[in-house]
């Protein structure tokens, strides 16, 4: 029971970080206008996706553009696109391959160890697509953070970290402990240990005594007989021959006529 309801906590924050994933993949926030030394009222904010460029006016209306051609795009936002799709689909397969290994389905029947195996496979896939969620999340982080401290660069041109890498983290996070809990917190299935270790207290059973060991006692050697071998027929024909035992009357009248 324990590890049933253990599987069903796993698979919730799976899923909970596979939607925030997903999520944190179409938002445009992932860089922000920072509006530094600035003491006007600004009706325009600027934001920075994988995939377009918004701009709020008034905090009302919001107006993107995607990019013209991939080409064009810096290689940090090209591997970023790659490794958030990679995330989306690890996590979505993981997510389907755990529902074949899951205690409470029947799709593999009798077989405790291939549900096993199953689950471990799920939860590695799981734990590559949080791999991929926060190398591009906290590639971007940092890039951000470091042009923000950079001296040569303008006010104008810094950025802040945007809502979609926060929510790319604690997707991450929730991805890590989904896949934890499939590859890791399920050493062996509860049927065998029930069975292993099940036994009945008001079973009948009896104590017997140790036995004495009595020493051994030479015993007499009995000679068997050995089996007399046996003639040997043999193909070729045989030039003795016994006249005298196998024709008796006949050796006998040819010594008579001898003397003759």
């Amino acid at each position: 029971m324990a590890n049933s309801a253990l599987e069903i906590v796993g698979l919730s924050l799976t899923l909970i970080g596979l939607i925030g994933a997903a999520a944190s993949t179409g938002m445009p926030m992932w860089r922000v206008t920072a509006f530094i030394g600035e003491n006007i009222i600004v009706f325009e904010t600027r934001y920075e996706g994988l995939w377009m460029n918004c701009y709020r006016q008034a905090n009302i209306r919001m107006q993107c553009k995607v990019y013209d051609s991939l080409l064009a795009l810096t290689p940090d936002l090209q591997a970023a696109r790659g490794l958030m799709c990679c995330a989306v689909a690890l996590g979505g397969l993981g997510l389907l391959i755990s529902l074949i290994g899951l205690q409470c389905t029947s799709c593999i029947r009798n077989n405790d160890r291939a549900k096993r195996v199953v689950l471990i496979i799920a939860g590695t896939m799981i734990l590559m697509s949080c791999i991929c969620v926060l190398i591009p999340v906290s590639w971007t982080g940092h890039a951000i953070i470091t042009d923000f401290y950079n001296p040569l660069l303008l006010d104008a041109q810094r950025r802040e970290l945007g809502e979609a890498l926060y929510i790319g983290w604690v997707s991450a996070a929730f991805l890590f402990a989904g896949g934890c809990m499939f590859a890791f917190c399920n050493p062996r299935p509860e049927d065998t240990d029930s069975e292993r270790y099940l036994y009945s207290k008001s079973s009948d059973y009896s104590v017997y005594p140790p036995q004495q060991l009595q020493p051994l006692q030479p015993q007499q050697l009995v000679m068997l007989p050995q089996p007399r071998p046996q003639p040997m027929l043999s193909r070729h024909p045989s030039t003795i021959y016994s006249y005298q035992s196998r024709y008796p009357s006949i050796h006998s009248a040819h010594s008579g006529m001898a003397y003759l």
